[in-house]
């Protein structure tokens, strides 16, 4: 290794030049620093869109914000020692990525996912929701209807409606025991009535939390080919799954089924990296990809964020020390949330997801209006969620919460939500 990529190496950078490569692995270990979860790092007066922007959004300014789904955790030491290596270089001009960046990415999605993706199907963009829009532009035209499935993302809706598209929505149906199923007969029957040529999916759920299973999979992917449907997978929380779950991949699922989707992925949710703007799209089918980089290219944009492209490869390849145990300590979290809506939270009721690491609660058993409960949980209890009611009709008297922050920060949020619900309950 030469001294100037010794310079900026993830692993070497803080090395002695005479170092062996082949200590890699555990040097990983020994200096992963961050893995402190508990630890309360203040974000006030940093500019950050959780905690400094309440007033601007008409938020009382002492408001306890779970409704971003961005981490309350320093990413790894792993890509901050690289990020800072970067930034000591001293000159951020235009930056591509390197055959050393795809094998990373590739070699993330196979180490976690089992899938062998192929670098030449990858449209970098600066985030998901922007590939999205892209992806709407690219396949559809002005008028035209594009299928999803609320409640969902609300950047879904945003997307198709900004792009003078109609948004059409096969609800997903909730069971008994409060998990949410597809209903592929209304799902085919939105796609025939509405002449559909775009699906946006899902997977894992956000916001309810479902990991898709195989032969749910499979009979979406068998509808879509069968009416010539295109399948944009927001796959950015994939990285997220519990209780034995397994995400899988759509486009892994069978030829076919490459051929026709578009999958979206990102580090940002993964490693809390969302500021950095870095995705990466696969799309297999040439004439897709091609139709996509137009869109791309059309709205002046080339290339990456060079911080966000370090702090990737970074992530993606000395990462996985750091990320599981994130993601043990978020699994821990859901599991206290779960137990003290129980115990403590009368008429509210959540259940623990499959993944990511957002958690929707059943606030309609309390039987209030959307004001009424904006009023308990915003002005009496303090806290800033995500209202259901944004994630389309069907999240109506649903809130949603971010489990991925210290477990003092729930504790503080859920006794805020517990006192504000009984002193509700004795007036």
């Amino acid at each position: 290794m030469t001294e100037e990529k010794r310079r900026l190496n993830p692993v070497e950078s803080g090395s002695s030049a005479g170092e062996e490569e082949g200590t890699m692995e555990e040097e990983c270990v020994a200096v992963e620093r961050n893995l402190n979860f508990d630890e309360f790092v203040e974000r006030r007066h940093t500019d950050s869109l959780k905690y400094d922007f309440a007033v601007r959004r008409g938020k009382p300014a002492e408001v306890l914000p779970l409704w971003v789904a961005d981490m309350y955790f320093p990413t790894s030491s792993r890509v901050l020692d690289a990020v800072e290596a970067r930034v000591r270089h001293g000159i951020f001009g235009y930056t591509e990525p390197t055959e050393s960046y795809f094998e990373a990415l590739t070699g993330w999605m196979q180490r976690r996912h089992g899938w062998k993706a192929d670098p030449r199907w990858v449209v970098k963009t600066p985030g998901v929701v922007f590939a999205l829009a892209m992806a709407v532009k690219a396949y559809t035209k002005p008028g035209e209807a594009v299928l999803m499935q609320q409640p969902v993302y609300y950047p879904f809706s945003e997307v198709i409606e900004d792009n003078d598209r109609r948004v059409v929505s096969s609800d997903l149906v909730r069971d008994e025991d409060g998990r949410y199923r597809m209903d592929f007969d209304d799902f085919e029957e939105k796609i025939r009535e509405n002449q559909i040529r775009l699906f946006l999916l899902c997977s894992p759920h956000n916001p309810v939390g479902r990991v898709w299973e195989e032969w749910e999979l499979l009979r979406v992917g068998e509808i879509c080919l069968r009416h010539g449907v295109t399948v944009v997978s927001d796959e950015i929380h994939e990285d997220f799954v519990f209780g034995g779950h397994r995400h899988l991949v759509f486009a892994s699922l069978r030829e076919e089924f490459r051929d026709i989707s578009v999958t979206c992925t990102s580090p940002g949710k993964t490693f809390n990296l969302a500021g950095l703007q870095v995705s990466n799209i696969f799309i297999p089918d040439a004439t897709r990809r091609r139709a996509f980089r137009r869109q791309v290219n059309a709205a002046g944009y080339s290339q990456m964020n060079t911080l966000g492209l370090t702090a990737c490869e970074a992530a993606y390849r000395y990462g996985d020390i750091w990320y599981e145990a994130m993601l043990r300590y978020v699994e821990a979290n859901m599991t206290y949330v779960r137990s003290f809506a129980e115990e403590n939270l009368p008429g509210v009721k959540t259940y623990v997801p499959e993944g990511t690491y957002l958690m929707w609660l059943d606030f309609r058993g309390l039987g209030l209006t959307e004001a009424e409960r904006e009023e308990l949980i915003v002005r009496r209890a303090g806290l800033w969620l995500d209202s259901g009611a944004i994630f389309g009709a069907a999240g109506e008297g649903y809130e949603r919460i971010n489990a991925a922050c210290p477990r003092s920060v729930l504790e503080e949020a859920l006794g805020r939500l517990a006192r504000a619900l009984a002193d509700n309950r004795r007036q």
